[in-house]
């Protein structure tokens, strides 16, 4: 499938800015199921300073720095890409989860970087209601892909889709009592579950497209930022589940960035200098086969 993924971030504010530092990542990645052919960000007003680079997972981080007095700051991300099938050994699925923990498969080539992704990080903390939660699907012995597949089709099944209910601190610990968010919250604690155990939980944010038949919704996530997480599997790469819509992903998912959570990998933040007293932030994203 080929995509033109346009989006869009507004700021607006109450008075005049001085100056906007900041930094997004809007450009997919590379990869052997993905292809970006072509990417481009237009910033308004026009940066004096910017700055792109590849991070320590790989992805395109870029810095700006306006320094036009402005009230309204607007940055575009517009990118085509090609994304394909992607199918993982069915016998590397069907390892017992417990040999999937990096730290007994030292023999795998990537081991050393899944490792990073088992341990807790700034925006999932590893409470102990996690780890009795996962082990209802990781009962001994069972094969990592079919474990993995029943901890998403639980977690969509006992979490409640609802905008607003979290924040962008909300703690995993919460996420245990309220069992409600939005795909940033059912991603962090899917991540949680998959490193309570030892195994290696992967972040990653990106877009999804759907075209929903006729008289039914559209898919949860569309038309936005969207986020799914990644697990580990020896000697075949990383199964990629979507827990928001209760499916693996598929030509329909275009990676941009991944980390250990949202904190390593948001589309857009930055830092203001400004007297206004109130902002507004719009978000846009058409992500259209073409």
């Amino acid at each position: 499938m080929r995509y033109r993924i346009e989006h869009t971030t507004t700021y607006s504010y109450s008075s005049e800015v001085t100056g906007s530092y900041g930094e997004f990542h809007l450009r997919p990645r590379d990869l052997d199921w993905q292809k970006c052919l072509d990417h481009e960000v237009v910033i308004t007003p026009e940066p004096s300073d910017l700055f792109r680079h590849t991070d320590v997972y790989g992805n395109t981080k870029t810095y700006f720095h306006v320094l036009t007095p402005h009230t309204q700051l607007v940055i575009t991300g517009i990118s085509t890409v090609d994304i394909s099938d992607r199918v993982l050994d069915p016998d590397r699925l069907a390892l017992p989860w417990e040999s999937a923990r990096p730290s007994l498969a030292v023999d795998a080539p990537d081991s050393w970087k899944a490792t990073d992704f088992t341990f807790g990080s700034p925006m999932v903390d590893v409470p102990d209601g996690a780890r009795q939660y996962a082990l209802e699907s990781f009962t001994p012995g069972r094969p990592i892909g079919d474990a993995a597949i029943e901890l998403m089709h639980r977690v969509y099944a006992d979490f409640t889709y609802k905008s607003g209910s979290t924040t962008i601190s909300t703690r995993v610990s919460d996420l245990l009592e309220r069992m409600m968010g939005v795909c940033q919250d059912y991603a962090h604690f899917t991540v949680a579950c998959l490193r309570s155990l030892g195994l290696a939980g992967r972040y990653v944010s990106g877009y999804l497209a759907t075209v929903p038949p006729p008289g039914k919704e559209r898919v949860v996530g569309a038309d936005a930022s969207h986020a799914w997480v990644g697990v580990w599997v020896p000697g075949a790469g990383w199964l990629y589940l979507d827990p928001t819509n209760n499916r693996l992903t598929d030509v329909s998912h275009a990676t941009v960035a991944w980390g250990r959570d949202y904190s390593d990998v948001p589309p857009v933040k930055g830092v203001i200098f400004t007297e206004s007293k109130k902002s507004k932030m719009k978000v846009g994203v058409d992500m259209a086969r073409i």
